[in-house]
């Protein structure tokens, strides 16, 4: 599949969300960092706003359908998606993609389209976390307990700066996803 030119842009203003938090989308900032003259920008998209836009439409959709691909079972226990899961988020740390996650965040408090894109992908996360809970055989409070718990070790732990080395973070890791992923209470 090919890219786009407006695919180029919102790339681009993902990359500056990243840096510099949406104040920092500008079309300006934009061209010069893809050495191109504004003109272009606006032959794609109207305004600011509709790359805002595209770029919220962009991350939700793909953060759903990532989270679809993630907890689909193809022939494996629940248990070992999520155990799967947990590995993928501690073990590779994507800096990049965390950081325009914590920046569109921040957008969410003093935007409504940031935020209803922000909880449309929460939504997804913790029904679908919570189906996989579910067919471990937790009932339905408790399995959308745990999911809330799962998304919370997942993200908190990306966000902590352990004074640990990384066999010591590793086995820290290691024991907290045994016990969201513990059999009975």
């Amino acid at each position: 599949m090919t890219e786009s030119k407006g695919d180029v842009w919102v790339a681009a203003g993902f990359a500056e969300l990243a840096h510099s938090g949406v104040d920092g989308v500008r079309v300006e900032v934009l061209a010069k960092n893809l050495g191109v003259t504004k003109g272009g920008f606006y032959r794609r998209f109207k305004d600011r706003a509709a790359l805002l836009e595209a770029m919220l439409t962009r991350w939700r959709d793909g953060r759903v359908a990532a989270i679809e691909k993630q907890t689909a079972l193809d022939g494996a226990s629940a248990r070992e998606r999520l155990k799967a899961i947990i590995t993928l988020y501690s073990e590779r740390m994507n800096t990049e993609a965390m950081a325009v996650e914590l920046a569109i965040r921040q957008w969410a408090r003093t935007d409504e389209a940031a935020a209803t894109a922000a909880a449309s992908v929460d939504a997804a996360r913790l029904k679908q976390v919570g189906q996989l809970y579910r067919a471990t055989g937790l009932p339905t409070e408790e399995a959308d307990a745990q999911a809330f718990l799962f998304y919370c070790f997942i993200f908190g732990q990306s966000l902590l700066f352990l004074e640990r080395g990384p066999r010591k973070r590793a086995q820290l890791l290691a024991q907290s996803a045994d016990k969201l992923l513990a059999e009975g209470p």
